[in-house]
């Protein structure tokens, strides 16, 4: 079942989110966040796709900028502590809507996924102006985007959920970034200097 589990994790996600999506439409009226974080649930799916298979590679980049050589049970696996994630970012939004600090979180996750795949094209000295995954993360920034202008237009929450929503969300994505590294055998303590050194790499 375990083995199961880790060949199968991105298909395992990807019926999980679509079941979520699909409960969704079953209910009434709901909210404008409700309804971007149903969208964007969509979009979390459609990016993992585009990062790992159509037309993937993502994962590849990393592994090569740190020279490190990822089999494909270690990158199917990888998909495991992501689509935890990502299943969070959608339920547990679309839940408390109602949060301001809660719907904060997501809104920076897809501020975080679009400046990273758009960094990612200096980083890894991409030919084309492209990563795999760069246009569902855009995407994601768009309606992270509608999700801020909507809390700020109708004047919703305080300053501290325009504060912490955000740095809750940097230590989950902080702590998956180290899960995934260590599935590879990094530790995650040298990634910023590989990051360095990949930076100032020449093309």
């Amino acid at each position: 079942m375990i083995r199961f589990i880790k060949h199968y994790a991105l298909e395992i996600y990807t019926v999980l989110a679509m079941g979520f999506i699909v409960g969704t439409a079953m209910m009434g009226e709901l909210s404008v966040i409700q309804k971007l974080v149903v969208i964007d649930a969509f979009l979390f799916i459609l990016h993992e796709w585009e990062e790992s298979h159509y037309p993937g590679g993502f994962v590849e980049m990393v592994a090569g900028m740190i020279n490190v050589k990822v089999g494909d049970e270690t990158k199917r696996a990888s998909r495991i502590p992501a689509g935890i994630l990502l299943l969070l970012l959608s339920i547990v939004p679309f839940v408390f809507h109602d949060v301001v600090m809660i719907t904060m979180t997501v809104v920076t996750f897809g501020i975080i996924e679009g400046c990273v795949h758009t960094v990612g094209i200096r980083l890894f000295h991409r030919k084309s102006f492209y990563t795999p995954g760069m246009v569902t993360a855009w995407l994601e920034l768009v309606v992270s985007g509608l999700m801020l202008a909507w809390l700020i237009g109708n004047h919703l929450g305080q300053w501290y959920d325009y504060v912490f929503g955000p740095i809750i969300m940097i230590v989950f994505f902080g702590t998956l970034q180290k899960i995934m590294t260590l599935m590879v055998g990094i530790n995650y303590s040298d990634m910023p200097k590989m990051v360095r050194k990949q930076w100032k790499k020449k093309d």
